[in-house]
């Protein structure tokens, strides 16, 4: 079936109407018969209604002509669907019902008066475009219903391919979309996508002799031997691609739609759109990530990662131009990855929600393939599992959405996320997909440019990521082999509760009756257990090394060192120990805008004079020490107020959690701290800290993708660890800082 079929059964139909209408002795000014709809589009498949209307000017009276005109097209096997109307009452059925509204966009004129024909197009098509910010938002509740109610159609199982999300009632939403001038619409690419739908509804009707747009199980072989492909897979992958496709291209065009008529009034006619920078070479423009003019993504290979992942972040739109060029453009990747590449991956993995929309962009431009060709092996591929509501990918993606809510909870996230990415990388072949995954997971986590213990923590999570699961449904739970059978698979704390975390969300992600209320218990029963049997926790963080401290410090300074290391630089700060002190070095850093990626922090003796010594490993690399020195210098004088300065703190993405490890030293007591990274964290915690007259002995801060990992050695001033109720205090006066409060 092709495009030139269906326009010769409009035609023939066209030539029916006609008849009928000069049959009926139809005047020739002052009524029309026109099409609208799918029939309007010259659309027709082998079991299509014909959508007619009979159109008059007010005043004049079509007397008998409508049943004349009926009659032949009933006995002509045709299904009808008809109306007669004058136009002012279109213009009313139109402004009262949103779905004649869409429909009256598509007339085409069979009979009659043509003059007629064209007011009402032109008056339907001005009234649309003069209406469309006010019947838009509505527009956008029926779409999100009729998805509700239907599924996607690259994913359900039944898939409707006219009502389902991305079937041919997107497509017609679009260029509907498209009509109000108010947004772009990608036509030659949607175009494409709605023709292979019609040719596939065209074989469908023939297939099963009757008007359906469903397609059940059972049709897919048929449909594969219609469209002359190799089996029943191939024919759903082949409909499911054209359905994502339409889908992506919906998502987008609406998100377009939001942001124009979330601006201002003044704002919308703006001819030229402001550039707002958010990262090196990246900016926001009208809620879409795009490269500023100073971009140069020729010379750099982490560009594409680095604004999919500003995008997924902020939940706007990466547009598909920019991803489109930088496809193009920027160099492989080298093997292993720069960690700027790696950190912008895994803080994509972590944004949530935000990260399925730009995954699907970069699916559609071609840019998954250059840094993660293996994501072809899953590519629509049908899950053999019924409990699954996703194809593999798609199911991958949720995954990910699922862990990054988890992360607070592992000590690397990092490797959680990468883990939720590859869990079922092996499917698609003969050998079980856990075995299969491994090895290929390993060779991807190595060429991220992850170190030797999380490459093994990858590999391992894909190898027993269903290890939980089964085990806890399957053995007795109070038996102790169970336990120890377990503990083979799993060397410590740290990869039981990544593999706990991986579990949850690969089965939240699966679908609801995966992670019911009593698998979640057994699994996490089995945790417990296993948790209990490994020690509890894991060990503390070493403390740092002495450092050699300069001439100057020791007569009293205080000293800064800046050292470039590749993207960034390490910044050395030493000086006279006191409460507070960690403090406002952090906040000099936070008023300075600079990104700290990890840092430690001690206090050591010089003679008789305590010295507070911290290092910080930041991602600026063009520091001046003197500079630096001279803020810390105010600060510490009370020349500036670091509080007021770096402002309120901004609301938290996630909640952060601050736990006290007693367990943890037997001289300090340990505070951990988990949220978001995020500018002044180890600032606002350490204010809070020196507001109890507490000193920070030291200090282990680390950043894992999205999220801070922050270790504090605590001690009264001049008397060791805090006491129960002390350290509740200080837990609790740190959580409320870091929430704002």
């Amino acid at each position: 079936m092709t495009a030139s079929e269906r326009a010769g059964r409009a035609a023939a139909a066209d030539r029916l109407c006609q008849s009928a209408y000069a049959g009926g002795a139809g005047p020739d000014v002052g009524v029309a018969l026109v099409a609208v709809g799918g029939y309007g589009r010259g659309e027709l498949a082998p079991h299509s209604d014909l959508d007619v209307v009979l159109v008059h000017d007010e005043g004049v009276d079509p007397g008998e002509l409508a049943q004349q005109l009926w009659y032949p097209l009933w006995d002509s096997g045709w299904r009808l669907d008809h109306s007669v109307r004058s136009l002012p009452e279109m213009v009313s059925a139109a402004e009262d019902d949103l779905k004649v509204a869409l429909g009256l966009l598509d007339i085409r004129h069979l009979a009659g008066d043509p003059n007629l024909t064209l007011r009402l197009r032109a008056t339907m098509l001005a009234g649309w475009r003069r209406q469309a910010r006010r019947r838009l938002p509505e527009l956008r509740e029926l779409v999100d219903r009729r998805h509700a109610v239907l599924g996607e159609l690259a994913h359900v199982s039944v898939p409707d391919i006219k009502e389902s999300e991305g079937g041919l009632r997107d497509a017609t939403v679009l260029k509907a979309l498209g009509a109000t001038w108010l947004v772009d619409v990608s036509s030659g690419e949607l175009e494409g996508s709605r023709q292979a739908l019609l040719d596939f509804r065209d074989l469908l009707h023939d297939e099963t002799r009757r008007p359906t747009d469903r397609v059940a199980p059972e049709l897919w072989q048929p449909m594969a031997v219609a469209l002359g492909l190799p089996d029943a897979e191939a024919a759903q992958r082949h409909v499911r691609e054209v359905g994502r496709r339409i889908s992506h291209l919906s998502r987008l065009t609406w998100r377009r739609v939001d942001a124009l008529l979330a601006r201002p009034e003044s704002v919308k006619g703006a001819r030229r759109p402001a550039l707002e920078p958010v990262a090196d070479g990246i900016a926001l423009s009208r809620g879409e990530v795009v490269l500023d003019a100073r971009a140069r993504p020729d010379l750099d290979p982490t560009m594409l990662l680095r604004a999919a992942a500003e995008a997924a972040e902020r939940d706007v739109v990466l547009a598909p131009a920019t991803a489109a060029r930088l496809v193009r453009e920027c160099p492989p990747l080298p093997t292993p990855w720069p960690e700027r590449a790696r950190d912008a991956l895994v803080r994509l993995l972590a944004s949530g929600p935000g990260l399925l929309p730009v995954w699907e962009t970069l699916e559609e431009t071609g840019a998954l393939s250059g840094f993660l060709p293996e994501w072809e092996r899953i590519r629509m591929l049908p899950h053999a599992s019924p409990i699954h509501r996703f194809t593999v990918d798609r199911h991958v993606v949720e995954t990910c959405i699922e862990a990054a809510a988890l992360i607070r909870a592992v000590a690397r996230p990092d490797v959680l996320l990468v883990a939720a990415l590859l869990h079922d990388i092996g499917k698609g072949g003969r050998i079980e997909h856990s075995l299969a995954g491994e090895p290929i997971a390993r060779a991807i986590a190595t060429r991220m440019g992850f170190d030797a213990v999380a490459v093994d923590l990858v590999a391992g999570l894909v190898r027993h990521h269903l290890l939980l699961s089964e085990t806890a449904t399957s053995r007795d739970l109070d038996d102790p082999a169970t336990v120890q059978g377990l503990l083979t698979k799993v060397p410590d704390v740290d990869a039981l509760e990544l593999l706990l975390a991986l579990t949850e969300a690969d089965c939240r992600a699966a679908s609801p009756k995966a992670w019911s209320a009593w698998r979640a218990g057994l699994v996490t029963a089995m945790a417990t257990r296993a948790r209990a049997a490994l020690g509890g926790h894991s060990a503390p963080a070493a403390l740092p090394d002495e450092l050699a401290l300069p001439d100057q410090v020791v007569a009293g300074g205080t000293w800064v060192g800046v050292e470039p290391q590749g993207s960034g630089a390490r910044v050395t700060v030493v000086a006279p120990d006191r409460v507070g002190l960690l403090a406002d070095v952090a906040a000099t850093l936070a008023m300075q805008r600079v990104q700290v990626r990890a840092a430690r922090a001690w206090s050591q003796d010089a003679g008789d004079v305590p010295f507070g010594v911290s290092v910080w490993e930041v991602a600026e690399p063009d520091l001046d020490p003197r500079v630096l020195r001279e803020r810390l210098s105010a600060i510490s004088e009370g020349r500036i107020d670091a509080a007021s300065r770096l402002g309120r703190p901004v609301p938290a993405k996630l909640e952060p959690v601050v736990a006290v490890r007693a367990e943890a030293s037997a001289s300090a007591t340990v505070l951990e701290v988990r949220m978001d990274d995020r500018l002044g964290v180890v600032h606002l915690v350490c204010t809070a800290l020196a507001g109890l007259d507490l000193s920070v002995r030291s200090a282990h801060v680390s950043t894992l993708g999205p999220q801070a990992v922050d270790v504090f050695y605590v001690q009264e001033t001049h008397a060791g660890r805090l006491s129960d109720e002390r350290a509740s205090a200080a837990a609790h006066a740190v959580r409320s800082a870091l929430r704002g409060s």
